[in-house]
């Protein structure tokens, strides 16, 4: 979303699991005013070190008519903490409890807008049909119980952070006691990026996940490597992650004032869960000139010699240059389609199934190369300025190779 900081206008993820605002990729800004300024170190996901920060207060934020005079956060200067190439728009920071605490915050997946109420002259009106479920406010981040079943146990009592600001569906932490184990089907893949590096786990199928009386059949988990939590002290009672893919399948009202949400299900609801079926990871690298052919009218001949009169347009070949983005192999997970296939790591992705990526928006392209088990995909890319095509077909995820 747009937010102004000290003038300077940025996007911002709107990022329930983080307690203070933080700034990072300012490469495409000119400048940026920073007050009252210290160095900090903090810690967040990843198995990396703790990196180096910048704590700055009295700064002005402002999105429209909201504004904050007052405004702490932190600045990360390390340029390789950077999610807009994975994110395929430009992304300069995230901001979270500051927000909902101020604010009844309504999230609408399907028109994709935010809005912020007061919440003093909030109506319970809002809410329409909606079903409100408690949350509790911990160390400046929201939590809420819900249910999880195995295949080898039902309805198990889980803790889950609310985190908008993760992509995946829910994340769960292994408890032996408590019933909650790894299901024998699953795989090792990267499970994203947080400021301290990447995040491997385990990824698997879960029977249901029960948020109230909403219901997720079959939903995507995973099992993250605990190395990755490693900076946070203290889980308490907590048991998971539930993120953006679970809850964008719902329109919900924050209300941390009031210790509820509120959700209804919208027209992502019933959509199935989604794997990474090819095992590629891809994201923005920049830009390329690419050429292009057009056809173009070089003129109009008319005849007079009919009422209507004859038009005869001649066309003529050019070639046009355009400015587009690049889209790269970042990663590959081992022993998949992909990887069986040849790919690699840096590889140009130039085409996919014959159509042009540089038409398509990132989700898009994965969308495409991942559509459906048994599809062939055909992959056209650029390795050391040479083309070269790959093909591969897709499996289930949790199939054993013989």
């Amino acid at each position: 979303m747009p937010l102004e900081v000290n003038g300077a206008k940025l996007n911002f993820i709107l990022d329930s699991g983080v307690s203070k605002p933080i700034l990072f990729n300012l490469s495409d800004q000119d400048s940026i005013e920073l007050r009252n300024v210290s160095e900090i170190t903090i810690n967040g996901l990843g198995a990396g070190e703790p990196i180096k920060a910048l704590n700055s207060e009295g700064n002005s934020f402002r999105i429209k008519k909201i504004s904050n005079e007052n405004q702490q956060l932190f600045v990360v200067l390390d340029k390789d903490i950077n999610f807009s190439p994975t994110l395929g728009i430009p992304v300069h920071g995230i901001i979270g409890f500051d927000l909902f605490r101020d604010f009844v915050v309504e999230v609408n997946y399907g028109k994709k807008s935010i809005r912020f109420h007061d919440p003093d002259h909030y109506s319970e009106g809002n809410k329409g049909k909606m079903q409100s479920i408690p949350i509790t406010i911990e160390d400046r981040k929201a939590y809420i119980e819900g249910l999880v079943s195995f295949d080898h146990m039902q309805n198990v009592p889980v803790k889950l952070l609310m985190d908008t600001g993760s992509s995946d569906a829910v994340w769960l932490f292994q408890d032996l006691d408590k019933g909650i184990s790894i299901p024998e089907k699953h795989y090792v893949d990267y499970l994203g990026k947080g400021l301290n590096g990447s995040i491997f786990g385990k990824r698997t199928l879960v029977s249901k996940v029960q948020l109230g009386d909403f219901v997720l059949n079959d939903a995507k988990a995973a099992f993250p490597d605990m190395f990755s939590f490693s900076s946070i002290k203290d889980h308490g009672d907590r048991n998971g992650t539930v993120g953006g893919e679970i809850l964008r399948r719902f329109n919900i009202i924050f209300n941390y004032r009031e210790g509820e949400v509120s959700l209804r299900k919208n027209t992502y609801f019933h959509e199935p869960f989604k794997f990474n079926l090819a095992g590629l990871e891809l994201q923005h690298n920049g830009v390329r000139y690419i050429a292009e052919r057009i056809n173009d009218s070089r003129g109009v001949v008319r005849s007079d010699e009919r009422a209507f009169g004859d038009v005869q347009i001649l066309m003529e070949n050019r070639t046009r240059l355009s400015l587009v983005p690049e889209i790269i192999v970042s990663g590959i997970r081992a022993g998949s389609p992909a990887d069986e296939a040849g790919l690699r790591e840096g590889d140009i992705i130039l085409a996919v199934n014959g159509k042009r990526v540089h038409k398509y928006k990132l989700q898009e392209i994965l969308n495409m190369i991942n559509e459906k088990e048994g599809k062939k995909v055909r992959l056209l890319i650029e390795r050391y300025n040479s083309d070269l095509l790959f093909s591969f077909t897709l499996r289930d995820v949790f199939e054993k190779k013989p």
